[in-house]
């Protein structure tokens, strides 16, 4: 029998939706320190770039729990967003919302559906423009991947790879896979767990020069990687990890490998200090921030929550 093929074909991780009890903080700490620019705000959200041609790399919602609210992915035209929405369909999966206009900041036509562990996903197309930014200051372009912890591994690269047409690009023994979407060694990497949550989302700087900068401004204001620099095996990416207010894991990475499709085959890494940091600098990862790194087990975010109702600053 032939298989279904994917949905869309998906063309680039467009940006991330947090979720926060300290949105106020959180803005501040990614705006002021972290390098992103708001571009737009209101109560209880904000949208924040990098220097790259996405409207917004991050959006932040004040909610009464920590997690991930929405992966968005780029396709092309609204007609693949159609199609997208009749291939869901034929595999039995509805569309929480559309296909049609995003009624969203940033705009856009698309469809969202949730994967087998509640995570929103949205494809969309013809997003707002955004006037340049200069790429000199060590800041961030945008968002380059994200990486999701997984009860099942296995049945979470099976849906991303058949569902939505991402390819394996390596393993990290059976604990990590990572999966690209263009010539990015990867966009998404599943990471085995006891619950499914965020492990972190990764900032993109533009050169290693950029990078170390950016740490260096982190510094200046008192804050300081929870692991690294270093450079990891799989990927071959720069990599220093950092916590931001809410405690969720956020990373700046550098010269991702570069895929070239009829040319690659994937390996398998072992877990090993010499192959989990090439450079050997950044240390084992802390009890902190693999505490950090694990997150609390998260529902979804069309899990009942109530955004509009709580004091800032309160725990999750």
């Amino acid at each position: 029998m032939t298989p279904s093929p994917p949905v869309a074909r998906l063309r680039a991780l467009r940006s991330v939706e947090l979720l926060t009890p300290t949105h106020t903080e959180a803005t501040d700490f990614y705006s002021q320190v972290w390098g992103l620019e708001v571009v737009e705000s209101e109560t209880g959200a904000s949208w924040l770039r990098g220097t790259g041609e996405e409207h917004h790399a991050l959006q932040l919602t004040r909610a009464d729990r920590v997690g991930l609210g929405r992966l968005s992915f780029a396709v092309a035209t609204p007609a693949e967003v159609d199609e997208a929405a009749r291939r869901l369909l034929a595999r039995g999966i509805v569309p929480v919302t559309g296909p049609g206009p995003l009624d969203q900041v940033g705009g856009g036509y698309g469809l969202r559906f949730t994967d087998p562990e509640h995570r929103l996903v949205e494809l969309s197309a013809q997003t707002w423009a955004v006037a340049p930014r200069s790429r000199e200051a060590a800041v961030p372009t945008g968002v380059t991947h994200v990486v999701l912890n997984t009860a099942d591994i296995d049945a979470a690269v099976a849906f991303y790879t058949d569902v939505l047409g991402l390819r394996v690009s390596d393993w990290s023994e059976h604990q990590m896979a990572f999966l690209r979407c263009n010539s990015d060694h990867h966009c998404v990497a599943f990471n085995q767990a006891e619950w499914a949550s965020l492990n972190h989302v990764a900032y993109e700087m533009t050169s290693v020069d950029h990078f170390m900068r950016g740490l260096g401004r982190l510094r200046h204001h008192g804050v300081v990687p929870k692991w690294g620099p270093g450079r990891h095996g799989p990927g071959d990416n720069t990599f220093s990890y950092f916590t931001d207010p809410t405690g969720l894991v956020c990373e700046y990475t550098s010269e991702v490998a570069q895929i070239v499709e009829d040319a690659w085959i994937a390996r398998v890494w072992r877990r090993t200090p010499e192959l989990s940091d090439l450079w050997g600098t950044a240390g084992a990862p802390s009890a902190e921030i693999r505490r950090h790194m694990a997150g609390s087990p998260d529902p979804g975010p069309l899990a009942p929550t109530t955004p509009q109702t709580l004091t800032e600053g309160a725990p999750a």
